[in-house]
């Protein structure tokens, strides 16, 4: 059983797509053909179904992905056991949230390099759901991500933390005096939001929906510092977890607003499949993540 077919097999069962897993592995799509059938000829069963441009796994196919993920980690593992421990070596593949990657990622990652100099780290970033997809199929090894809490028995998850997600304006504008605001209110100033799908970005229209209202945003993109400068200049409001806009509400550029509504939480999570064989770069990250986390609360909490 050849290894590389293995990897075709997550590749396809990620994007559900023969050409699409050609491209992303610089394979021709007849190459990608090729070595599914071979590796569907050695385990006796199909694994795809092919109907018009989607390539849906079979229950077979969906069995497989266990012990495709097992030979991954096994081999990964043979790969590594005679580096020196004191000097993890290879790859750390992450996927993230937009609000993530801007709010949080920057400072973790520079702290990772310091630690793990010879690692080269890249860095996805999706949808929650995207993302799961890809912790399936190993194409990335940690998902940390914003979103309500991800379930499931074949996650683990070691960073678990509670985060408010809050109306913002730049500091100096009238709706920032300290009372209390109704959402109408709110909804009536200029809104900045980020792009649809976005977990919070629903949190928010599921909550007006409720109270059969609407929102229609003067602008949408889903870049979260952006929006912060925006607001900044006196651009209309916006909804964002704190921990994105924490540091501008405590030097002062932005204020918080103050709502009648019920608050609203999300979680952030850093997960990864059991089956995961959890390398020292693994560890490592979730180290700094967990530490991270730490220093936060006593920053937020001071005794």
């Amino acid at each position: 059983m050849e290894l590389r077919n293995i990897v075709t097999f997550l590749r396809v069962a990620a994007t559900q797509n023969f050409s699409k897993a050609a491209e992303q592995l610089g394979y021709s799509q007849s190459a990608v053909t090729i070595q599914i059938q071979q590796l569907e000829r050695e385990l006796g069963t199909q694994l795809f179904e092919r109907i018009g441009r989607r390539a849906s796994l079979t229950e077979q196919g969906e069995a497989f992905i266990f012990h495709a993920n097992e030979i991954m980690r096994v081999t990964n593992a043979a790969r590594t056991f005679a580096v020196d421990s004191d000097i993890p070596r290879g790859t750390l593949h992450i996927g993230s949230v937009e609000s993530i990657c801007t709010a949080m990622l920057p400072k973790l990652l520079l702290q990772f390099h310091h630690v793990c100099p010879m690692v080269e780290t890249t860095i996805k970033t999706a949808t929650t759901d995207e993302l799961i997809d890809m912790l399936k199929s190993n194409e990335i090894d940690l998902l940390f991500t914003l979103d309500q809490k991800v379930y499931g028995s074949e996650w683990v998850r070691p960073v678990l933390e509670e985060e408010d997600i809050v109306f913002v304006t730049s500091s100096g504008h009238a709706i920032t005096d300290g009372a209390q605001f109704d959402l109408q209110t709110i909804m009536d100033e200029p809104f900045i939001l980020t792009e649809k799908g976005g977990s919070y970005r629903y949190e928010l229209e599921k909550l007006l929906a409720e109270q059969e209202m609407e929102i229609r945003p003067v602008l949408e993109i889903g870049n979260t510092e952006t929006i912060i400068h925006l607001l900044e200049e006196g651009m209309g409001v916006s909804f964002l977890p704190l921990f994105a806009v924490e540091q501008a509400i405590r030097n002062g550029s932005l204020s918080r607003i103050q709502t009648d509504i019920p608050a609203v939480r999300m979680w952030s999570q850093l997960i990864y499949h059991k089956n995961k064989w959890v390398t020292p770069q693994m560890q490592i990250f979730v180290s700094i993540v967990e530490d991270f986390y730490k220093k936060l609360h006593l920053t937020r909490n001071p005794v």
